[in-house]
């Protein structure tokens, strides 16, 4: 399976920001998977919520449009009973097929002073095509009670805008788990200043495409690598 993950920097003004994701997914039409980085078309405007949760709609509708055989994942900041979230959505074949909210709120980042958290109870795999996948999105990849929550499945995608200050972090991370559940890991992160990027594709047995410079990383999943991985180091 032939996947993506985009490395974009997020601009102010957000139909921009939309209009290099279309581009973007156009141009990788070919593709099976791609991951967007977290909230790439706005990012975190506080000041301006209610204006950002009315944009991800007509965003997310475009986006439907646009995407019918291959998979597309992001977050967009929406309302919900008059409460901001951070929502994942996997939109495929026209739909969205799975959508999730952020659990685990970035304190210092004081996320929680502006989006309800999702329950971790929805954080779980979902399967597209006989392909098992799950979502973390960007600081839930810290907590060990949601690693259990996605055990078993083949790709689990994150995600992000992980500041720079903590890049290690974020690559030893995805990396672990890629290696603890024997899967693919799928990293998206912001590619802005102030922003760790390390995007990259991460195999089962912790080999990592990675470039920094890069606005999209290409690589494959192999699941036969999968079967072969969990057969040699049985883990049951």
């Amino acid at each position: 399976m032939e996947v993506v993950t985009l490395q974009l920097p997020t601009h102010q003004r957000y139909q921009e920001n939309l209009e290099a994701l279309i581009s973007l997914v156009e141009f990788h039409k070919e593709k099976d998977l791609i991951l967007a980085p977290e909230v790439c078309l706005t990012g975190f405007d506080y000041a301006h919520m209610d204006t950002v949760a009315k944009f991800s709609i007509l965003a997310l509708k475009s986006l439907k449009k646009l995407v019918g055989e291959q998979t597309v994942v992001l977050t967009l900041i929406l309302k919900e009973k008059e409460q901001f979230v951070n929502q994942a959505v996997v939109i495929h074949r026209h739909k969205v097929i799975h959508k999730q909210n952020k659990a685990k709120l970035f304190t210092l980042g004081e996320e929680q002073k502006h989006f309800k958290a999702g329950l971790p109870r929805s954080v779980k795999p979902f399967e597209i095509e006989g392909v098992k996948y799950a979502v973390l999105i960007c600081f839930e990849l810290r907590f060990k009670e949601l690693w259990k929550r996605v055990e078993g499945v083949d790709v689990i995608l994150i995600p992000a805008r992980w500041g720079l200050p903590r890049k290690a972090h974020l690559e030893a991370l995805s990396r672990a788990l890629a290696v603890m559940n024997q899967c693919y890991v799928i990293v998206s992160n912001s590619s802005d200043a102030d922003m760790a990027k390390s995007s990259s594709i991460i195999s089962p047995d912790g080999s990592v495409i990675q470039d920094d410079t890069a606005l999209a990383i290409s690589g494959e999943i192999d699941f036969q690598e999968i079967k072969k991985m969990r057969r040699y180091i049985d883990m049951q």
